[in-house]
């Protein structure tokens, strides 16, 4: 008699999050075979895939938010779910969270981004070792830090399990996760290292059907590690099977991904050649007839971090071309004339132009929405035939609004959070968090879409010295 070998496929896997740039982030942290959808969802992911739904709530009305959060879960059919919240707790946490938690039989909450320098101790945020709430990390936002986590989450009852049972020997902490469950409480765990979130990914899913999971990319990365993993533990998971021994999941379709650490954020990319993670390689953009890019890169900045200053000062060393949009155009819905980033030549130089908004003047935060609305109406055009580099979750959500694109297919990082994408019309979109990167961020994305970019010099292309950019309007992206 023959022996049939059965491919076991992972369990499905459906993630929420609450803008673009986070939802492309958990998409390749997961490193799954899987789709980005522009939300709302239509359908539960097949077997074996992950859906990553951005919700597009991070500018919504609480109530709103709620309202998304539980019509998405009508799609959870079995599988794993996990919603992304945002590294530093912005967003409509509390309204989701409570979303979230109904009709769970709990939720294991992990917020930790150790790559990112964001830790968790004693149930608090920590950014860089300092406490979330006494940083300036929301200085674009209407109020004031959360003190905790639980405080974040509002009326969410939640119980902190502490870093000494994180890494106390098995099973001590599915022990603990699994006697507040009992107590009707929803775990948050401390957590400072990838370690960390790996042990708490691992007894969460060993909880069974009814556990869901919060956190951020890095809670993503872990689970993804487990799923994916060749010698699984065989224990029963969230989804109701048990996974044998040594079974190994098909990564023919999955998308390259890097695996990056806290090092990497300051760092060039490079070729790994021993496994999957790597820089993004020049044979990704087709060539036109003549040897340059097929399309133009647009780079569309919306966000209110400082580091996006120097960001764009790199990338017009290396001969981009810079617009500055004044924000109260795109506010008052003024008659402005379309963005045309077409030379005479037919490009500009390099193919690359970076556009953001004009910081001169403050601009409210409550205007997040209708500015980062008015900056994808006035770069559409421009983007109809261009690659895309995104960086905030709403801006990122508002350009591929405007041109229709509704699915983005993960291929890899070209550094954490950066995330390129391939869509139907053949284009590669990459998004980015508007807080990450170091200073060198545009200008590496850049690169690995257009392998030919100069180097940046301290010269313009014209020969005139480099001006620095107006700051950025404080559009309030958060991670």
């Amino acid at each position: 008699m023959s022996r049939t070998t059965r491919t076991v496929l992972a369990p499905r896997v459906f993630a929420l999050a609450d803008d673009l740039s986070g939802a492309a982030e958990v998409a390749a942290a997961l490193g799954l075979r899987g789709r980005i959808v522009l939300g709302p969802a239509t359908a539960p992911p097949r077997d074996g895939e992950s859906v990553v739904l951005d919700l597009d709530t991070r500018q919504s009305a609480p109530q709103d938010a709620a309202s998304a959060v539980r019509a998405a879960l009508a799609y959870a059919d079995g599988g794993v779910v996990l919603k992304k919240i945002d590294s530093l707790l912005r967003g409509n946490l509390a309204a989701e969270a409570a979303a979230y938690a109904t009709g769970a039989t709990g939720v294991v909450i992990a917020p930790a981004l150790p790559v990112a320098g964001r830790t968790v101790r004693e149930g608090v945020v920590n950014l860089h070792g300092t406490a979330l709430h006494t940083t300036d990390a929301w200085r674009a936002e209407r109020g004031a830090a959360p003190v905790s986590v639980g405080a974040a989450l509002g009326g969410v009852p939640t119980r902190v399990v502490p870093l000494a049972t994180v890494r106390a020997p098995a099973p001590a902490l599915y022990d603990r996760l699994l006697a507040l469950v009992a107590e009707g409480y929803h775990p948050v765990c401390d957590a400072e290292t990838d370690t960390d979130l790996d042990a708490i990914a691992e007894a969460a899913l060993q909880l069974g059907p009814g556990i869901r999971l919060m956190g951020t990319g890095g809670l993503a990365a872990a689970l993804g590690r487990r799923l994916a993993r060749a010698d699984g533990s065989g224990a029963p998971g969230i989804d109701g099977h048990r996974h044998p021994m040594g079974a190994k999941p098909d990564r023919s379709t999955e998308p390259v991904r890097d695996r990056s650490t806290e090092a990497d954020l300051d760092r060039p990319s490079r070729t790994d050649a021993a496994g999957p993670a790597g820089p993004a390689r020049a044979d990704d953009v087709s060539p036109a007839p003549d040897g340059t890019p097929s399309r133009p890169l647009l780079v569309v900045v919306g966000t209110a971090e400082p580091t996006a200053v120097a960001q764009i000062a790199q990338l017009v060393a290396a001969g981009a071309h810079h617009v500055s949009l004044p924000a109260h155009t795109l506010t008052d819905r003024s008659t402005r004339p379309p963005l045309n980033i077409r030379t005479e030549g037919g490009r500009t130089p390099d193919g690359v132009t970076v556009v953001s908004i004009d910081g001169t003047h403050a601009v409210h935060p409550g205007a997040a929405r209708s500015l980062a609305a008015g900056l994808a109406h006035a770069v559409a055009e421009a983007a109809q035939d261009s690659d895309l580099v995104l960086t905030g979750g709403e801006t990122a959500r508002r350009v591929l609004d405007a041109l229709g694109i509704f699915e983005l297919l993960p291929l890899d990082q070209i550094h954490h959070g950066a995330v390129r994408s391939h869509t139907a019309d053949g284009r590669h979109v990459v998004t980015r968090p508007g807080s990450y990167g170091a200073t060198d961020s545009l200008l590496r994305i850049a690169r690995a879409l257009r392998p030919g970019l100069a180097p940046p010099s301290d010269q313009a292309p014209s020969g005139q010295p480099v001006v620095p950019p107006v700051p950025p309007a404080p559009l309030g992206e958060p991670t």
